[in-house]
C-alpha cells in the first residue's frame, strides 16, 4: 500500500516558521507539517519506492532508484513507527520493504540499483553489490522486522549477513571488500579499502541486538568495530582515516590526511552505543578522544555558519574544505545530544541546521559554504536517514519535544 499522492500548490517546505521561531517551534514544524508532505512527495505513484531527490523547487528527479535510499528509508520509517505508533509510518515503511525486496541478488546480496520501474540495470555499477548498501539492508530490515514482528525479514538479515561474510570479507584481511566484484583485492587497480562499509555494518550489528536481543549480533558488532579501528583509527591524532590503498598503506597527500568531521562524530556515536547496549565501556574512552579532535578542528568559530560542521579538516590540522554538507550537522547534533554536558551544543546546532539548510527552501539544501551560500541545492531523499535520527536521539535525551 502506497501513502496517498501528495498534490500541493506549493513547497515542500511551506508554511514554515518565521525568522524568530524557537528550535521546539521548528521541531514541531518539521514533524506537523515538513516530513508528511515531505514523504508524499517522494513517493513515486507511478512506479515502485521513492525517488531519489527533490530539486529545489522540490519536483522529483524521476530515474533509477537505489538501494541505498529504500534500505535507508525503510530503517527511517520503522524507527519511526516503532516511537510514535503513528501509521502513516508503517505504510510508508511497508512501501518501502516491499521496494527494497527488489533489489535482491540470487546469491543474497542486494544490487545497487535499478531502473525508475524496478527492472536490472544496463549499468555495470549498479549491478553490482556494494558493501555500504548492504549495511543499510542490514539496519533496515532488522529494524522492519521488529515492527512488523516478522520472521521472513529475520531470517533474511541473517541470510544477507551470511552474504557478506562469504562474498565481501577479504579472507587475507578481514577487512571489508568494497563490491562483490573484486577478483584480486591488493591489486593497484583494485579500489581503496573504505572505513566507512566497515563503520555502518558495525551499525547495523548493533541496531539488529537491540532489535533481536540475540547476542550473535552484538558479537558482530565488536569484531566489525575491531576490524575498522584496527586499520583506519589514527592513533597519534586520534582520528579515523578515511582510505588506505588496496595494499593497505597510507594514501599519499590530501587524499591520506583528509578526515571528516562528521565521521568523527559517528564514530563516537557508535562507540558511546555500544557501550550503553552492554559492549565494551572503554569504547567511551575512545569516543572522546574521536570528539576532542572533532571539536577543536572541525566546527566554524563565527560567521553565518557559526557552530556548524565543516566536511573535512587535514589530519595535521593544515588546511579544510570550507564547504559545509547538511548530514555531518546531523551527526554533530545527534553525538552532543548522548554526551553527557553538552545538550545546549545540539539545541544550538540543531538551529543552525533549521534556519540554514530548510529556511527559505523549496525542501532542504545539501550544502553550503561558510557564509550560508547554496553549493549543493538538492533534497537528497538518503539524508532523511541523518535527520531523523538526529531530531529523535535529541528528543530521547530530552532536549525537546517527540512530535513523531
Amino acid at each position: 500500500m502506497k501513502p496517498k499522492r501528495f498534490r500541493p500548490s506549493g513547497p515542500v517546505a511551506a508554511s514554515q516558521p518565521n525568522e524568530d521561531a524557537t528550535l521546539d517551534d521548528w521541531v514541531a514544524w518539521y514533524w506537523s507539517k515538513f516530513f508528511p508532505a515531505w514523504v508524499e512527495r517522494t513517493c513515486d505513484p507511478e512506479e515502485f519506492g521513492f525517488f531519489e531527490l527533490l530539486d529545489i523547487e522540490g519536483k522529483p528527479q524521476k530515474s533509477r532508484k537505489s538501494v541505498l535510499v529504500h534500505a535507508r528509508l525503510l530503517f527511517t520509517f520503522s524507527h519511526l513507527a516503532l516511537i510514535s505508533g503513528n501509521d502513516a509510518h508503517l505504510v510508508a515503511a511497508k512501501t518501502a520493504a516491499k521496494a527494497l525486496a527488489r533489489f535482491r541478488k540470487p546469491s543474497g546480496l542486494y544490487c545497487r540499483g535499478l531502473t525508475r520501474d524496478g527492472q536490472a540495470s544496463e549499468d555495470h555499477q549498479d549491478r553490482l553489490a556494494a558493501s555500504y548498501d548492504q549495511s543499510f539492508v542490514i539496519l533496515g530490515l532488522s529494524t522492519w522486522a521488529k515492527l512488523a514482528q516478522s520472521d521472513e525479514a529475520l531470517a533474511e538479515i541473517e541470510s544477507c549477513w551470511a552474504a557478506i561474510e562469504s562474498q565481501l570479507i577479504d579472507p587475507a584481511t578481514g577487512l571489508v571488500l568494497e563490491h562483490d566484484d573484486l577478483p584480486e583485492p591488493a591489486a593497484l587497480s583494485a579500489p581503496p579499502r573504505a572505513q566507512n562499509p566497515h563503520m555502518h555494518l558495525y551499525e547495523a550489528a548493533l541496531q539488529a541486538f537491540e532489535m533481536t536481543g540475540k547476542s550473535i549480533w552484538l558479537d558482530r558488532a565488536s569484531t566489525m568495530r575491531s576490524k575498522g579501528l584496527e586499520y583506519f583509527f589514527d592513533d597519534e591524532t586520534g582520528t579515523i582515516t578515511e582510505f588506505i590503498s588496496p595494499d593497505l598503506n597510507v594514501l599519499p597527500g590530501r587524499a591520506g590526511q583528509r578526515r571528516e568531521v562528521g565521521h568523527q562524530c559517528e564514530w563516537a556515536w557508535l562507540l558511546m552505543r555500544e557501550a550503553d547496549l552492554g559492549g565494551d565501556p572503554d569504547m567511551r574512552k575512545l569516543a572522546e578522544r574521536l570528539l576532542a579532535f572533532a571539536d577543536n578542528h572541525g566546527f566554524a568559530q563565527d560567521g553565518m555558519m557559526q557552530g556548524a560542521a565543516f566536511d573535512a579538516v587535514s589530519s595535521d590540522t593544515s588546511w579544510r574544505e570550507d564547504r559545509l554538507l547538511l548530514w555531518p550537522q546531523t551527526e554533530a547534533i545527534k553525538v552532543y545530544a548522548v554526551r553527557a554536558n553538552h545538550g545546549e551544543k545540539a539545541r544550538a546546532l540543531a538551529l543552525v541546521m533549521f534556519r540554514r539548510y530548510f529556511a527559505g527552501h523549496a525542501v532542504f539544501v545539501n550544502q553550503l559554504d561558510p557564509s550560508g551560500g547554496v553549493l549543493w541545492s538538492d533534497a537528497l531523499s538518503r539524508v532523511q536517514y541523518h535527520t531523523v535520527l538526529a531530531l529523535t536521539e535529541g528528543a530521547r535525551a530530552g532536549l525537546w519535544m517527540n512530535n513523531s
